[in-house]
């Protein structure tokens, strides 16, 4: 790893269009890309509930080799967190492919450059282009690293180290999922927004209190009640035209990060 990022600090930063990487496979409502540079390799796959026009040159996916110690992408990160993969990911689909999806994107990540290890740190960060990165984890595990994240839009992506205690980033999660849902309360009827806005404070509150399994039960329940309100009273359609926005996806994403942080709590038993 150091060898890595000793070498890439002498590289120029180099946008790589990904089908020049590798190869692509489409299977279904997935797509599965294999990235490499300099040593550094990922596989990526994306996975839909429901996709339309799904290929390789509408995902507008590009890689980038980056500096680890660049301080305005340092800066992108929270105190606390390093770069751990020095390739930084791109998904933005261009306006005119048609690209659209439903609910959430599943977005699977493995690269044989990072180990995984009980306890590591190692996270999956997701940015708007250009902005302050945050962690969007919903699972990980062996095969050297592999993790998941599960978005209702796309970005900008990093394999990041995130020494934060784990109470820090699950309270960061809290506020960032009920803002989320304050600002786009006028979205939903007012009832389903209360309903939501109250599993959400009573999952904090048992986190809070310690309750930590009780608070993933809640949680679960409100990711269960977006789930049955999506497309109907919660709108849950990307479309690269960038005219709506994916609500459903998006409070689904941030809900089923914060349980992950929430599981690893439980599983550290602090």
């Amino acid at each position: 790893m150091r060898r890595i990022l000793a070498l890439l600090v002498l590289v120029l930063a180099t946008t790589l269009p990904a089908a020049g990487q590798g190869i692509a496979t489409i299977t279904g409502n997935s797509i599965s890309i294999t990235i490499a540079r300099l040593g550094v390799s990922v596989d990526l796959t994306l996975s839909f509930e429901d996709v339309t026009a799904l290929s390789l040159a509408n995902l507008g996916l590009s890689a980038q080799l980056v500096n680890p110690l660049d301080p305005a992408l340092r800066a992108r990160l929270p105190q606390g967190a390093t770069i751990a993969l020095p390739l930084l990911l791109r998904i933005e689909p261009p306006v005119s492919g048609g690209l659209s999806f439903r609910g959430v994107t599943a977005i699977d990540i493995h690269t044989e450059n990072l180990v995984y290890v009980p306890g590591t740190p190692l996270r999956f960060f997701t940015a708007p282009v250009g902005g302050p990165f945050e962690d969007f984890t919903s699972a990980m595990g062996a095969g050297s690293y592999r993790a998941r994240g599960n978005t209702g839009g796309f970005s900008e992506f990093l394999i990041v180290a995130d020494l934060r205690p784990v109470n820090q980033v699950i309270t960061t999660k809290f506020d960032r999922l009920e803002d989320e849902l304050n600002e786009y309360a006028s979205s939903m009827p007012a009832a389903l927004y209360q309903d939501l806005a109250a599993r959400l404070a009573a999952a904090r509150s048992d986190f809070t209190n310690g309750q930590t399994l009780s608070a993933i039960q809640k949680v679960d329940g409100f990711i269960s009640v977006v789930q049955q309100h999506s497309g109907t009273d919660i709108p849950n359609v990307w479309r690269s035209a960038r005219d709506v926005d994916n609500v459903a996806g998006y409070l689904r994403g941030g809900a089923m990060t914060l349980r992950f942080s929430l599981v690893l709590k439980s599983e550290l038993g602090h």
